[in-house]
């Protein structure tokens, strides 16, 4: 073990001494690999972070949320046509529904209602254009996340009896209010007045741009008075969240029964109903997102060649200027793989340093734009794994042809060498 140790160290010094000597060639040769690595590894940096932003918004809608609606996000399994020709006449989801539903379901643990349209908000002088305003049915705050500020949530009275309140999101509140306590006051929607009793705390926009912060909430049931909730111009649809336990899977299943008998389908007819999912999404987001990661390798591939090759053509020029040291070593006993062993620790060495240098910008860059932006950037522990990886790879499939040919030099021709 102790034989095996001092063998490194001393390869590895050896290998250093050579990158001090010749500091304008390794400066050069780390240029290749440091671009290389900082290609690569930024391009995945960037792909962990657009994925960790997508998929945290994808999941905040919800996983075991199933979306009773009139059209489907996504082309039927094992068709890539979208064929709206055929949803067209469907019904929209009607209250109705959503009662049966409530009455039927054995495994939902929630079910709302929930319609939407954009509206103009007035209160005083101050006004907010293009709020979505949102009519929602009792069970809304326990399938979709959010905390009140400000105030309280329905109460099951005003829900029920569909009266005049509402909550609004952090923006209007700010932007009507301007800084004052908007709880108790009232704001005018379509020429009818309703009371302030919560404000949600703020959100911020997700990747797709989903907040409740440019959002007001109402009941549904006083909704009804001011939309057709059976125009598809306000949305209409049903959210189901399943029990603990169960799956979406097991929810479709159970609510394209219920719906089907709710609707009267005969066995033979097709559904007149979409039963959305967010596992839909995610599927697709997974298609693209590993088609990135692979386009992001072959970028990168191109300039870790590049700098690949720069280390074997340095190291082709350090073995031919040291081959009367190699014939020397050689003629007091030092074996191939002690020569062969030196080359390889220094193009490792090299390749590792440019590899460092390559990850240290991009970690830079991460934190500065995660500074600047507020935003979770990081070169996480995985991509620097990675980056070391690659750039050690590199370093050993570059130099050992150059190390295998110096270990194969005959002592007597190599002293004796200009």
């Amino acid at each position: 073990m102790i034989l095996v140790y001092k063998f490194f160290r001393e390869s590895f010094l050896f290998a250093i001494n050579a990158l001090r000597t010749n500091k304008l060639r390794t400066i050069l040769t780390l240029s290749g690999v440091t671009i290389g690595i900082f290609s690569i590894i930024s391009v995945f940096t960037l792909i962990d972070f657009l994925e960790k932003q997508v998929r945290e918004s994808i999941e905040s809608l919800g996983n075991n949320v199933v979306y009773i609606q009139k059209w489907p996000w996504t082309p039927p399994e094992g068709e890539s046509e979208y064929p709206w020709w055929r949803y067209m006449n469907r019904q929209v989801p009607s209250l109705d529904d959503y009662q049966q539903i409530k009455r039927r379901s054995q495994i939902a643990e929630a079910t709302s209602y929930v319609m939407s349209s954009q509206k103009l908000l007035q209160h005083e002088d101050n006004s907010y254009d293009n709020v979505a305003v949102m009519g929602v049915s009792d069970g809304f705050d326990a399938i979709w996340t959010f905390e009140i500020a400000d105030g309280r949530y329905f109460s099951p009275y005003e829900a029920n009896s569909g009266m005049a309140v509402a909550i609004i999101g952090a923006d209007i509140a700010n932007e009507l209010f301007e800084g004052n306590d908007p709880i108790g006051k009232r704001v005018k929607m379509m020429g009818r007045k309703l009371m302030v009793i919560g404000v949600i705390q703020r959100q911020g926009s997700d990747i797709f741009g989903n907040s409740l912060d440019k959002n007001m909430i109402i009941p549904v049931k006083y909704a009804r008075t001011l939309f057709n909730l059976r125009s598809e111009s306000v949305n209409p649809m049903i959210l189901v969240k399943a029990k603990e336990g169960y799956s979406s899977d097991d929810m479709v299943d159970e609510l394209t029964g219920v719906m089907r008998a709710i609707r009267r389908i005969k066995p033979s007819g097709d559904n007149d109903f979409a039963l959305n999912r967010i596992s839909l999404i995610q599927k697709n987001f997974d298609s693209l997102f590993d088609f990135i990661d692979w386009a992001g390798w072959f970028i990168g591939g191109f300039s870790i060649l590049v700098g690949g090759f720069g280390i074997a053509n340095i190291m082709f020029v350090s073995v031919k200027e040291r081959t009367r040291i190699i014939g020397i070593q050689k003629a007091l006993g030092a074996k191939r793989k002690f020569i062969r062993m030196q080359f390889l620790i220094e193009s490792t060495v090299l390749s590792l340093l440019g590899g460092l240098a390559g990850l240290l910008i991009i970690f830079g860059i991460a934190l500065a734009i995660a500074l600047i932006a507020e935003t979770e950037m990081a070169l996480t522990l995985l991509n620097v794994l990675k980056g070391i990886g690659i750039s050690t790879v590199i370093g050993i499939v570059s130099g050992y042809i150059p190390a295998w040919k110096a270990s194969k030099m005959d002592p007597v021709e190599a002293i004796n060498s200009l």
